[in-house]
């Protein structure tokens, strides 16, 4: 009996990385023609690129890619967005005020803190959100869940009170989407 649930997973699992290669290929042809033969024709030739890609390349990327069908990780990472763009702008507005204040108060470094995330994808969401904010960069990630971050003004070296300052804002939301 495990053998064959092995078997259903691993085709529920080939299957998912074909849908998501296929509505790759679909986003790399569009738009569709006038000509509707042509169209066809394209939409066919999706088929078994889609499935070369999938043989290929399947195991490398998603280690579950059936949590792409799961309508409630959408609805987390379009409540991501903005919360996003907020602590962004909050960012920027904070380092403009220190480029354009002479006597520009900053204190960089580098602090440690730590992540409850634990997949890739979620680590490198948060890595690279964590980068994307101005006046903070991720320098390194380490296997047991702590990022290196430098910062333009580091506040305090303690992980905990670091973690809730730069981490925690993005890290709730990403849990949902990514874990």
């Amino acid at each position: 009996m495990r053998g064959i649930y092995g078997e259903l997973i691993m085709a529920r699992k080939f299957f998912s990385y074909f849908c998501i290669s296929y509505l790759f290929w679909l986003l790399l042809y569009w738009p569709f023609g006038v000509d509707r033969i042509a169209s066809l024709q394209g939409l066919l030739v999706g088929v078994p690129v889609a499935f070369l890609v999938t043989l290929l390349f399947g195991g490398v990327f998603a280690r579950q890619p059936e949590k792409i069908f799961q309508a409630k990780r959408y609805f987390w990472f379009l409540y991501y967005v903005p919360v996003f763009i907020y602590y962004c702008v909050l960012a920027n507005l904070d380092v403009a005020y220190r480029v354009l204040s002479p006597e520009m108060p900053i204190n960089p470094g580098i602090v440690k803190v730590k992540t409850s995330l634990r997949s890739r994808s979620g680590l490198t969401a948060l890595a690279n959100s964590i980068t994307l904010t101005p006046g903070t960069m991720s320098v390194d990630l380490t296997e047991d869940g702590y990022i290196y971050i430098h910062w333009i003004n580091v506040q305090t070296q303690d992980v905990e009170k670091a973690s809730e300052l730069i981490v925690r804002p993005f890290e709730k939301i990403l849990k949902r989407i990514f874990e």
